[in-house]
C-alpha cells in the first residue's frame, strides 16, 4: 500500500464530510495561486500544515518530508529566474566570467521565493487533501459535481492499478535479487529492462482479466462504489467559508493596495 493511502486511512480527519475537505482545499488553492502573494502563501502554508499534522494526526517529520519531494525540484527549477548571464552586473551579486558576468538581482530573488511559496501553499492544499480523504471518497464527489462518469472510472480504475502493478513490480524484483540480478551496473540495467518488459505483458494481461472479470459481473458502462453518508456540519462549512473569504479579500487587499 502507497504511505499517503496508509496515513490517509489512520487520519483522524478520515470520517470528516469529503466533500467539506474537497471544497476547502481545491478554493484555498485558487485563492493561493491566483494571489501569488508571499504572505498568502505563509497563511495557507501554516493553516493546512496545522490541519494536517495538529488536527489529522499525520506525523509532523513525515508531513515536512513529503514537503521537501517538491520543494528540491522547486529550488532547481527557479535557479533559472534567479541567475543570469550579463554584461552589466545586478545589485543582488556578480560573479565575472571573462568579459561576462553570472549575476542576479534582488527583483529575481523576491521573485523566485514567490514562485517558490505560492508552489508550496498549492502542494500543502493537496497533501491536506491527500492525507485525510481516500480515493473513493475524491471520486464520489467529483461524480456529485457531475464530472464526465467515464474520467471518473478511468481514474478508478488507474488508481486501483498502480497497486497492481506495484504489487508486481515489487515480486519481479525480489525474484531478481534472489537471482543476483542487481550483481553490478550492466546486470542491473539488463534486470531493468526485463523488468519493465514483463511488467508491461502481465499489465495487459491482468487488465484482460479484471475486464472478464467485470463482464461476469454484469457490468453496464458504469462502476459502483459503495459509499458512507456522512452530512456535512454547519460549523465546519460556515468556518470554510469564513476563512476563504478573508484570505480572498486579504489577496485582494495584498494585490492592489500595498
Amino acid at each position: 500500500m502507497i504511505v499517503i493511502d496508509k496515513l490517509c486511512y489512520q487520519s483522524r480527519l478520515r470520517y470528516e464530510n469529503p466533500g467539506e475537505k474537497f471544497a476547502f482545499a481545491v478554493i484555498t488553492l485558487c485563492i493561493s495561486v491566483m494571489s501569488r502573494s508571499i504572505a498568502v502563501a505563509c497563511i495557507v502554508l501554516t493553516v493546512t500544515g496545522i490541519l494536517t499534522v495538529w488536527k489529522g494526526g499525520i506525523p509532523v517529520f513525515r508531513y515536512l518530508k513529503f514537503l521537501t519531494i517538491p520543494l528540491a525540484f522547486l529550488l532547481l527549477s527557479t535557479l533559472a529566474v534567479v541567475l543570469n548571464v550579463k554584461k552589466a552586473p545586478l545589485d543582488l551579486f556578480a560573479i565575472p566570467l571573462g568579459s561576462w558576468y553570472l549575476t542576479a538581482s534582488h527583483e529575481a530573488l523576491l521573485y523566485a521565493v514567490q514562485l517558490i511559496l505560492t508552489a508550496l501553499s498549492a502542494v500543502s492544499c493537496l497533501y491536506f487533501l491527500a492525507f485525510s480523504t481516500p480515493m473513493p471518497d475524491i471520486l464520489e464527489v467529483l461524480r456529485k459535481l457531475h464530472c464526465p462518469k467515464l474520467l471518473i472510472e478511468l481514474m478508478l480504475l488507474i488508481y486501483r492499478f498502480i497497486f497492481v502493478l506495484m504489487h508486481t513490480a515489487s515480486s519481479i524484483s525480489i525474484a531478481q535479487e534472489c537471482r543476483l540480478g542487481n550483481k553490478d551496473y550492466k546486470t542491473a540495467l539488463n534486470s531493468f529492462g526485463s523488468l519493465g518488459a514483463v511488467l508491461m505483458i502481465r499489465a495487459m494481461s491482468r487488465s484482460n482479466r479484471l475486464y472478464d472479470a467485470m463482464e461476469a459481473r454484469c457490468y453496464d458502462g458504469s462502476i459502483r462504489v459503495l459509499s458512507e453518508s456522512r452530512p456535512p456540519r454547519k460549523e465546519i462549512v460556515c468556518a470554510i467559508a469564513v476563512f476563504d473569504t478573508c484570505l480572498f479579500l486579504f489577496a485582494l487587499w495584498r494585490r492592489f493596495y500595498s
